[in-house]
């Protein structure tokens, strides 16, 4: 391993926030680590200007990584993204000046797949609202809905898909898929039927999406497609908010065109002001799919060592670009 000492600006909040020994372990092998200096939010690309000066890493979550950053920053060799969503980083200008990209899509997908099935109880069983009133002193439900039988149609069959279907089979789904690469070896094992989008959508008793929003231009999951879900289906959003237009489904939810929606990714975050937050059948979570202990320890696990092997001039784990 290099002895050369790294600089390491900590970005992200969650690096090290319940681990605190991946920083003094870090420590210990010669990096320099510089806290967050924003007051543990993302920085801007303005801060970074003077922020990545003189720093050889960045571990990030959202930070404004833009072209002008990257190309400003004189000593940068490694954007080390504690997560997996990469919006944030201009990856071209990356590429073109040689920095190296990581994420940490081994960590958090079976964290992401276990939410996923959470929300979809959830809003199948209207918990939540039967929750608030019967600590409220009531005792009074409505009916809910079986999985048995329904189909899930998942858009996005990588890590987290795979294993929101593995689960979603454990109940008795019928599984179909949509995928621009899809998998026919982990579909013929597991009898998933792929489909084109608009077929997937219009004939799913749940929409789950867990497709990444750098590979899609624009918003994916449109009124359009939202008119072609089923009377009372599901929808799922554990991806990212931009992929979906908030207003047509706060209007389909609102108007009982379908039965519920579980979300926990936003257009904004937190989503003030959205309509969404008026409805009683959606179930909302801060975006907090990837937040377990065990994805925080792997995310951090596969972050320190991809610092060490950057440095050292070693393949990088899931590099980018």
């Amino acid at each position: 391993m290099s002895s050369e000492r790294w600089r390491v600006l900590v970005g992200s909040k969650s690096f090290g926030q319940a681990f605190p020994e991946h920083l003094t372990t870090l420590e210990g092998e010669g990096f320099e680590i510089i806290p967050n200096g924003v007051g543990g939010r993302a920085y801007h690309a303005d801060e970074l200007m003077t922020a990545l000066k003189g720093v050889q890493v960045i571990v990030t979550g959202t930070d404004e990584l833009t072209a002008e950053v990257i190309a400003a920053a004189d000593s940068l060799r490694l954007i080390a993204k504690h997560g997996v969503g990469l919006e944030t980083i201009d990856l071209e200008a990356a590429k073109q000046k040689g920095v190296v990209v990581t994420s940490t899509p081994g960590a958090i997908h079976e964290s992401v797949a276990d939410l996923t099935l959470a929300l979809l109880l959830a809003v199948a069983r209207n918990l939540v609202p039967v929750h608030v009133a019967t600590q409220a002193g009531g005792w009074k439900s409505g009916f809910g809905l079986e999985l048995m039988d329904k189909q899930i149609g998942i858009i996005g069959l990588g890590r987290i898909g795979k294993g929101v279907a593995l689960r979603a089979k454990g109940f008795g789904m019928k599984l179909a898929a949509y995928d621009p690469y899809p998998d026919q070896v982990f579909a013929a094992q597991h009898g998933v039927q792929f489909m084109e989008l608009d077929d997937l959508i219009r004939t799913s008793d749940v929409v789950s999406l867990h497709a990444a929003a750098e590979q899609v231009e624009g918003v994916l999951i449109d009124a359009r497609r939202i008119g072609l879900m089923k009377k009372n289906a599901i929808f799922l959003n554990t991806a990212r908010g931009s992929l979906v237009d908030e207003a047509a489904l706060a209007a389909a939810l609102r108007e009982k065109r379908l039965w519920g929606a579980g979300l926990d990714a936003f257009v904004d975050e937190p989503p003030k002001g959205s309509p969404l937050l008026a409805l009683d059948n959606v179930v909302l979570t801060p975006h907090m799919a990837g937040r377990t202990l065990d994805g925080l320890r792997r995310m951090g696990e596969i972050t320190m060592e991809n610092c060490r092997r950057v440095r050292a001039g070693q393949d990088a784990l899931y590099r980018v670009v």
